[in-house]
């Protein structure tokens, strides 16, 4: 799954798939390592990169890890998968809730004309055996619902769209 992180206001999208050695990292510029991360107590845990180990000490704040390695400390904001996916797009005023993965619609929780909140359950998706709530990424009113329940759809398809309250 595409994961995002957020060093110092830059956003780092990266992959990350379950392997025998734990994970496998893998990013844009095809930089590809093995991961394993062993927890040995609440703030203190063992990263091996690439076979590499590194003593880690963390503490995590809501969606911020704040991480010393290597005699240095960083912060990385931890974006939530599908909410960076189905991030706004502002053109012509426009909000859009995007697939982050190919899938099917399960159910659909709203109508077009309804007024939503950031965060409202949009629709719920279901892709490789896995149920996903596509939420509102801002607050607004839903304009059209792309696909029927039942209906499959492509990864990055819009399936909903949102006008800003208000135009």
């Amino acid at each position: 799954m595409k994961h995002h992180f957020e060093v110092d206001g830059i956003d780092y999208p990266l992959w990350l798939v379950r392997c025998a050695e734990g994970y496998r990292l893998s990013m844009d510029n095809g930089v590809l390592a093995s991961l394993r991360f062993s927890r040995q107590s609440e703030r203190r845990g063992t990263l091996t990169i690439a076979g590499e180990r590194e003593p880690v000490r963390f503490v995590i704040d809501g969606e911020t890890i704040h991480l010393h390695m290597r005699g240095l400390a960083r912060s990385l904001r931890y974006r939530d998968p599908m909410r960076a996916f189905a991030s706004a797009s502002r053109e012509a005023n426009h909000l859009m809730a995007r697939a982050p993965i190919p899938g099917i619609v399960l159910t659909i929780a709203v109508s077009p004309g309804q007024s939503v909140s950031a965060g409202t359950a949009l629709m719920t998706i279901e892709s490789m055996k896995l149920e996903t709530t596509i939420r509102a990424p801002k607050d607004g009113v839903v304009s059209r619902i792309h696909f029927k329940e039942g209906e499959s759809f492509e990864r990055d398809a819009v399936l909903v769209s949102l006008l800003e309250e208000g135009l």
